[in-house]
């Protein structure tokens, strides 16, 4: 089995905190996204994994060599042209099966239960919007359609970030046939377009309901995916000096906390530093300084500084904000 994950994308909707770094790479309850999804697979047993990387690539290559010991690949997708070009790319001309993980999108989910299915299976989650998502018709519990970002649409099942496909060159011709035939929507090659070509083969696929699906795409869905991981935290017990913890809150061992209030809800990364503040349902990425702020639904980049700031702020990495 081999797990692929488009990691391609610039993260346009994350800005400015990703106009440093690639959108995968932001933290989320204490590592980078993609770390998350690492850790699930490594968890499930796959070794082999393809990256498809684009937008700074060489970070997210750094960072999973650095870190986890998977056989990776690495596959460069030059152009964003799609999630269906992108997962394209990292397909072989195989009949060999392959789990497709979105690098923005955290499972609680035993990947390894999901890939024993014997048939093709697409993740699905119920949601009341239907416009951010790639939605799915069913009949007899199999999928008879699928539609990428509808305006409108009778239904609730949205596609909840993985994908089963139980063979690789299938989903690969698909994929090229809407790239020959210049298939888009919105302007992009399509995953969902091109599993729709399959449908249209003859190909089945089933769905699998997903308890937990942590969207990170914008930065709301970001902060709400802070606060689910974060919940279920065990907290570290360790006291900062004149501090209060609002639990649930995650703070490397390396960064240092003093005189300050921090919780509910916030992670803060390894060397940030928190003096005579305090901070709620935030993000604070590492080597942050923050002294006397007050801080709500805030993202605060790598190297970032503030000082007496109230409110709702996103700071780029290296950006200042002084109002002291």
């Amino acid at each position: 089995m081999r797990a692929i994950i488009p990691a391609a994308g610039v993260g346009e909707r994350l800005r400015p905190l990703t106009l440093t770094k690639p959108k995968v790479l932001l933290p989320v309850a204490g590592k980078p996204i993609i770390g998350h999804i690492y850790d699930r697979i490594i968890l499930s047993g796959i070794r082999d994994v393809t990256v498809i990387v684009g937008y700074r690539a060489q970070q997210v290559i750094d960072y999973s060599t650095s870190n986890f010991n998977l056989n990776f690949r690495f596959v460069h997708q030059t152009e964003r042209r799609g999630l269906g070009h992108a997962v394209g790319l990292g397909l072989e001309n195989s009949d060999e099966p392959a789990l497709i993980l979105l690098g923005d999108t955290i499972l609680d989910l035993n990947f390894a239960d999901f890939a024993k299915n014997k048939e093709n299976v697409i993740g699905v989650m119920k949601v009341d919007d239907p416009r951010r998502f790639g939605m799915v018709e069913l009949k007899d519990g199999w999928i008879t359609r699928l539609v990428e970002k509808p305006r409108k649409f009778d239904g609730d099942l949205a596609i909840a970030g993985i994908y089963l496909i139980q063979n690789q060159s299938k989903l690969k011709k698909a994929v090229d046939l809407i790239i020959a035939k210049n298939i888009t929507t919105k302007g992009e090659y399509q995953l969902t377009d091109a599993l729709q070509v399959m449908l249209s083969q003859g190909e089945k696929i089933k769905t699998e309901m997903i308890a937990a699906c942590h969207d990170c795409g914008t930065r709301e869905a970001l902060l709400e995916a802070n606060r689910n991981l974060l919940a279920n935290l065990e907290p570290s017990g360790k006291q900062y000096p004149d501090t209060t913890l609002i639990q649930p809150v995650f703070i490397h061992p390396d960064a240092v906390v003093r005189e300050s209030i921090v919780g509910p809800y916030v992670s803060v990364g390894a060397d940030a530093e928190l003096i005579r503040s305090v901070v709620a349902n935030s993000i604070i990425s590492e080597k942050a300084i923050l002294e006397d702020v007050n801080l709500n639904n805030s993202l605060i980049g790598v190297n970032a500084e503030a000082k007496g700031i109230s409110g709702v702020f996103d700071l780029g990495d290296f950006s200042r904000q002084n109002l002291s």
